[in-house]
């Protein structure tokens, strides 16, 4: 098979990149997600992010796929509302939301097609336009590029205000990770965004979870779905007893960490994030360092890049 099918902008066709073990498959039409990271090494295969299956690529759903892109804001807006300078954000009914069904998630380019603008075997680049509109009221433009090498992932997503005016901004990604039993979690945090029973935040504080995950955790005793801040801008996950384990790293403004461990589920998600749940509403009563967000002139962008560097 060709490593690389540059896809069909009116078909959902994949993309596919290789670099000596590593392999991993783009799905541009559904989200500009990453539908499968992998190993291949004797006939053997060693999935890093849990897998699209064919049902989730055929019905272009963005939760079934290993990771999808977080713009132009990240995790919640609590009631789909927010203003911004004299704009207000009114996320209507229908985009996906929190267990509530309240608080519309993850932003807007997970739910569009993106185009393939450049496409080699080890190097990817994606993009992406949006008009302003009742959701979003400002024009916005946005990349993904990922590079493959035989260490990792290099993945970098560019957010533009194409507007006439100031907006808000918010970028990250949202990798699923295979959870079985007896994984574990490393990562350093200074504080939990502790959310109430429709996970939103309510309060920073340095939680037992915090100190946990600082001394390396294993994920069956957590049942989260939390913002962290003061992330050192690395997480190791190991799977003992398979020899695996990765390292996902991020550059600012990647600051903020988000772990969605659901309690049984056979994955769980580990987000490098440019700010935290409702940070837009939470602005008037918390300092930008423990909210992030930032906010673009018109022709500004804001750069985020992560990594994903598999351990054998």
């Amino acid at each position: 098979m060709n490593p690389v099918e540059v896809p069909d902008q009116t078909a959902d066709a994949l993309v596919h990149l290789e670099a000596g073990a590593l392999r991993m498959t783009l799905a541009p039409s559904v989200g500009g997600a990453i539908a499968a990271f992998w190993s291949e090494r004797d006939g053997a295969r060693t999935d890093w992010l849990r897998p699209a299956t064919p049902a989730a690529l055929a019905q272009r759903n963005p939760s079934g796929m290993a990771s999808y892109p977080l713009l132009p804001w990240c995790n919640r807006i609590r009631d789909g509302h927010a203003r911004f300078g004299v704009r207000e954000i009114d996320v209507p009914p229908g985009h996906p939301a929190s267990p509530s069904g309240r608080h519309p998630l993850h932003g807007l380019g997970w739910l569009r097609s993106w185009t393939v603008d450049e496409a080699t075997p080890a190097r990817v680049k994606l993009s992406l336009q949006v008009n302003a509109c009742a959701a979003w009221p400002w024009r916005f433009e946005a990349s993904q590029v990922f590079e493959l090498d035989a260490t990792g992932l290099v993945a970098t997503i560019v957010l533009t205000n194409r507007d006439d005016v100031a907006m808000p901004a918010g970028i990250g990604h949202h990798p699923y990770f295979p959870h079985h039993p007896g994984t574990r979690l490393q990562t350093v945090t200074d504080a939990m965004w502790r959310g109430d029973a429709e996970v939103m935040p309510v309060a920073l504080e340095a939680t037992p979870d915090v100190a946990m995950l600082r001394d390396g955790v294993g994920l069956d005793a957590l049942d989260l779905d939390n913002n962290f801040a003061g992330w050192q801008h690395s997480a190791r996950i190991e799977w003992p007893g398979s020899g695996h384990a990765i390292v996902m790293a991020a550059e600012s403004p990647l600051d903020f960490f988000v772990l969605y461990c659901p309690r049984g589920a056979d994955h769980f998600c580990a987000e490098p994030v440019s700010q935290c749940t409702d940070a837009i509403n939470l602005s008037d009563r918390y300092p930008v360092e423990t909210l992030g967000g930032t906010v673009l002139a018109p022709g500004a962008s804001l750069t985020g890049r992560w990594t994903l560097r598999p351990e054998n």
